[in-house]
Order: structure tokens, then sequence, then C-alpha cells
């Protein structure tokens, strides 16, 4: 037999096995085919969002990297912001390696010199803002600003409208693990702690005046305790609430301002 003949007899083998399988069993496979390329380019969607996400959230880690690197040096052991920001950048799965690149970076005499400036303004249906920032160039992050409000319908405030309005505070997260919960709240007492709340998932929630922060974070460190973030918050005095319609509204601006390199935190008295 020729290698032609050879050939065509098995295209015709196959053929005629395909005309004998049931429609129902073709159907299900092409059905099974279309489902899964659908669910597959939905987890790619998905995927691609969180990654994109957790590349801003890096890229804003760098930027407060930056800032405690000019302002406190390159070296974690004598400056006690950047191992707070660190700690926070693992938090978040940041990779050492850009979590040491950033740290050059702000090393570099070269790199652009970035400034922290905290913005006022109210967004929908009156809610109070504080938008803190890291900028090299605060003439494009206050125009970024100002387009977000005007297209959600807030906006910007000057400096001073708002700050009356929330307390700062730090807050830090720790594991409830081995900890004499007694003898830890009386001892911390000493280095400014307010409160202490367990947080649901196994950790203790503690909260200090902003003029405490150091030294709640070094107490801790001394008592070789795991500080698993460590933030400087503003907390409202007093909160508004908004119907549902409303909270759509509000969460626009949340998302714009979420998807802004140069914002670094969003805080407001929305309850």
């Amino acid at each position: 037999m020729s290698k032609t003949a050879f050939f065509s007899d098995i295209m015709k083998q196959k053929s005629e096995r395909k005309r004998n399988i049931p429609k129902a069993i073709i159907f299900a496979s092409v059905y099974l085919r279309k489902f899964m390329g659908r669910v597959f380019e939905k987890r790619k969607h998905k995927m691609f969002a969180r990654y994109a996400k957790m590349s801003q959230a890096f890229t804003k880690i760098g930027k407060e990297i930056s800032i405690a690197v000019k302002i406190g040096g390159a070296d974690p052991e004598g400056n006690s912001r950047l191992r707070a920001i660190i700690t926070n950048a693992k938090s978040i799965n940041m990779p050492k390696a850009n979590i040491d690149a950033a740290i050059q970076r702000a090393s570099s005499k070269t790199e652009k010199e970035m400034e922290e400036i905290a913005y006022e303004g109210k967004g929908p249906h009156g809610v109070a803002m504080i938008i803190e920032t890291a900028t090299d160039n605060p003439t494009r992050t206050i125009a970024n600003l100002r387009a977000h409000m005007n297209k959600t319908g807030g906006q910007m405030l000057n400096s001073g409208s708002l700050d009356f309005l929330f307390e700062r505070k730090g807050i830090f997260l720790i594991p409830m693990e081995g900890i004499d919960l007694e003898s830890f709240e009386l001892e911390m007492i000493d280095f400014g702690m307010e409160d202490m709340e367990e947080d649901g998932e196994g950790n203790y929630i503690i909260t200090v005046p902003f003029t405490e922060f150091g030294a709640m974070q070094k107490a801790l460190e001394d008592n070789k305790i795991e500080i698993k973030n460590a933030q400087l918050q503003r907390l409202p005095t007093n909160g508004v609430e908004l119907n549902e319609e409303q909270l759509e509204d509000f969460g626009k601006l949340l998302d714009r301002l979420d998807e802004d390199d140069d914002v670094v935190n969003v805080w407001h008295n929305l309850k």
C-alpha cells in the first residue's frame, strides 16, 4: 500500500468514528471548551486586576520609603519610620528585592525629591476627606485631585478647613499568641497605649496618640513582639451616614483616588 493510500484510509476511519459519536457528547465537548474558555477569561481578568492593584500598592509604598529615607537615612536600624514602612510592605507581600531597590533609589542623588502633602476636601454629599499624597510634582497632583473631585461631585478646600474633624492616632497590629494580657496592658500604658482590642483574627489592635507612635514602636520591638502592621491614621471625631445611592457616588471618587499613584492614604468621616 502506498503512503497516500495509507493516510487516506486512516482519515476515513477517523471520519467514521466521528460520525458514530453521539451528538450529545459532541455538543457537551464543544460547550465545555467554550465554557472553560470563558472561565479562563474571567480568571485572567481577575488575575490581571489583582496584579494591577498590587503594582499600585507597591508604587505607593515605594514613595513612602523614598520620603522616609530622605528624612531619616537608609539604615532601618536607625530609622524607625522606615522600619514601620518595611513592615507594612511585607504585610502586602512586597518582595524584599523591591523593598531594597526602593531604598537604593531613594539613596541616589539622582532620585527626584518627594514631598508629603495632605489635601483637604469634601466628597459627594458632604463627606469630609483628608487625602495624603507623596509626590515629586505637586502641580500635577493637585490638578489630578481637582479633576477627581469635579467629576464625582466633590470639591477641594483650603488647608486647615477640615483637619479639626480628625484625630491623628498611631495604630499597631500584633499577634495575640504568647502575650499575657494583664501584664502587657500595664506595661504598654507607660508607652502611651490608649486602647487595645481584638480584631477577630488572632491579633490585638493597639491605639496610641500620634506623638507616642515612636515610643510604642520601640517598646514592642524591645519586647520582641512582632509588629504585623503599623500606621499613623486620621480618625474622624464625628461621622456622617449616606444612603445606598449616595454611597455609590462616594465609591466612584474612592475608586479614582485609589488608582492615583500620588495618593498614599485617604481618610474620611463616613460611618
